[in-house]
């Protein structure tokens, strides 16, 4: 699949629009040169197709190029249809794709002037693999996608999230997963609130595609532990033998695994799993779990198939 760039636009200051400037420099971890959304995060560069801007500026008047936020208009590729981790080719330029969509905070300017903007369900995000330079008329290929398994971590604490306690759980989980050949997108600590945890479960499987979240926190009988019940409130099938046989593998530890009202669900294709909060039971968990997990979702994926040991 290939399309041809239509508009390379910029902001130079957030809040604003960006501006067509027909040419620019991309950086490496970072994203346009002079771009104020650009830095080392995930959304270096945004991407829109431009068959569908025209589409919608044929119904409504005034729109120009960069009006929804995009960095890079291209003809002939269908962005959303690509999975994340898509590696696409412009000049010497490589990027990979690393989100699909976005959440529409307060309502952009072209939201509030006509009702609608179309960047939140056609828009992807892509971070800089190569730098370069790009200009309008140049041609960009999809060139293939990363195979790494990625993973998000999340800790769940209220202590935690305001900085009054260390974090050395989720850290833990990161550096066997890394060890084990995952790509770790994103951590975050979030307060002991249910429907922030449900949010970021989404986001993470629905706009990051990533194919495990292993949360560590919040699963006792504390009533400010939620963690479980925010997780099965995004599941779209049950897995409950990961969350069973760590709570089983655990009593050989401590009669307390007991006690951990942890679970395990698909949401999609990403597998969500609750973990324990102390670093001594999370590593304990990945132990018993990492094999069987990995197995698991190359099976969701479908990168392996089911067969008996």
């Amino acid at each position: 699949m290939e399309g041809i760039v239509k508009a390379v636009c910029i902001s130079t200051k957030k809040g604003t629009e960006k501006q067509n400037i027909h040419a620019c420099t991309f950086i490496k971890d970072f994203g346009l040169e002079n771009d104020a959304h650009g830095g080392n995060w995930h959304r270096q560069v945004s991407l829109l197709n431009y068959e569908a801007e025209m589409e919608f500026s044929n119904k409504v008047q005034g729109i120009h190029y960069g009006v929804f936020g995009e960095n890079l208009l291209v003809s002939g590729i269908d962005f959303k249809s690509l999975p994340v981790g898509t590696i696409l080719k412009c000049n010497d330029v490589i990027l990979e794709l690393t989100q699909i969509g976005k959440e529409c905070h307060s309502g952009c300017n072209i939201f509030k002037q006509v009702g609608d903007c179309i960047m939140p369900r056609l828009g992807v995000f892509a971070k800089v693999i190569q730098g370069g330079t790009i200009q309008e008329g140049d041609c960009m290929v999809v060139e293939g996608k990363n195979s790494a398994l990625r993973a998000a971590v999340i800790t769940m604490s209220d202590k935690g999230s305001m900085n009054q306690r260390e974090d050395k759980s989720g850290p833990a989980i990161v550096e066997i997963l890394e060890e084990a050949g995952y790509e770790v997108v994103e951590t975050m600590i979030l307060p002991d609130d249910q429907k922030i945890l449900e949010k970021h479960l989404k986001r993470l499987s629905d706009q990051r595609q990533v194919h495990v979240i292993l949360t560590t926190g919040g699963t006792g009988f504390s009533m400010r532990d939620v963690t479980p019940e925010a997780t099965l409130a995004v599941m779209t099938r049950n897995a409950p033998g990961i969350a069973e046989t760590i709570r089983y593998e655990s009593m050989k530890y401590t009669r307390r695994a007991m006690l951990s009202r942890g679970v395990s669900v698909i949401r999609n294709q990403t597998l969500i799993v609750n973990l324990p909060g102390s670093p001594k039971a999370v590593k304990e968990s990945m132990e018993i779990i990492l094999d069987s997990m990995k197995h698991g979702i190359e099976i969701l994926i479908g990168s392996a198939s089911e067969c008996a040991r």
